[in-house]
């Protein structure tokens, strides 16, 4: 059996927060209080805090033009801030999970079924409030993933077990040399030097099985590409089909006939 999460109502910002948010005459000292309450620093210092206080400012905002009441606004700071910390938990792509844990949440607060979901919003404030997520945090998701988590990269080592590369002892490394310098000489010596050539080494077996793994390994990576991006393809436009689907005007169903006047 499945048992949903319990409501975030006054989570983070509660009851206490809003009376003071309230009592702001500005957005200045809104935001001024805002950061306060998040233990956000300066907006000029860091990237992450102004862009953390630009996100919660605007939803106070949202919810003052939608005549919340402060345990709603709550709430719903709330689940932007619970949507938020599913973004940046991880690097990878997870926009369609967050957004079926956001639906899920918010929905537990627009049913009376103690103690899994409470009737904080009307059915017209949910709606409200799922289109303004939508059409702002949804729409910049990958912003703030950017921002707010480290980038993946990928660092390859090979090592080949059972096969070492050939080394020469000191006395090879010396007699070398020593060869190496005889030849000079003699060449150096000689009134109309001729051009050597100097015949070609064959390929060690190490250095063919580096080759064959390198080839391999470039053909893999390439088609692994190609996976990737085919599924963000896909997953970008089912994507794009749900939010052109909730941006849609709700339209009521269309009732039975009515009679006709006589």
């Amino acid at each position: 059996m499945k048992i949903l999460q319990p409501a975030c109502s006054r989570k983070y910002l509660d009851i206490h927060s809003m009376h003071r948010l309230e009592k702001t005459a500005n957005t200045e000292d809104m935001m001024e209080v805002l950061a306060e309450l998040l233990g956000l620093g300066c907006p000029e210092r860091g990237l992450r805090d102004a862009i953390t206080l630009d996100l919660f400012s605007h939803a106070l905002l949202f919810c003052r033009q939608q005549s919340f009441s402060l345990e709603q606004t709550s709430a719903a700071c709330a689940l932007l801030q619970d949507l938020h910390q599913a973004c940046v938990a991880t690097p990878l792509g997870n926009v369609e999970e967050c957004y079926r844990y956001f639906t899920s949440v918010l929905f537990c607060h627009g049913v009376r079924r103690p103690p899994f979901s409470i009737n904080l919003f009307k059915e017209e404030q949910l709606l409200a409030l799922a289109d303004y997520v939508v059409n702002t945090y949804f729409r910049h998701f990958k912003l703030y993933k950017y921002v707010f988590t480290p980038q993946v990269r990928l660092d390859l080592s090979l090592r080949y077990v059972g096969l070492q590369s050939p080394q020469l002892s000191p006395e090879e490394e010396t007699e070398k040399e020593g060869t190496k310098e005889v030849e000079d000489r003699a060449v150096t010596q000689q009134e109309e030097p001729e051009t050597a050539v100097e015949p070609e080494q064959e390929p060690s077996q190490v250095a063919i099985l580096r080759a064959y793994i390198k080839s391999q390994l470039n053909k893999e990576l390439v088609q692994l590409q190609q996976l990737v991006e085919e599924r963000l393809q896909a997953s970008e436009e089912r994507l794009s089909s749900k939010l052109t689907v909730l941006e849609q005007p709700f339209q009521p169903p269309p009732g039975k006939g009515k009679s006709k006047a006589k």
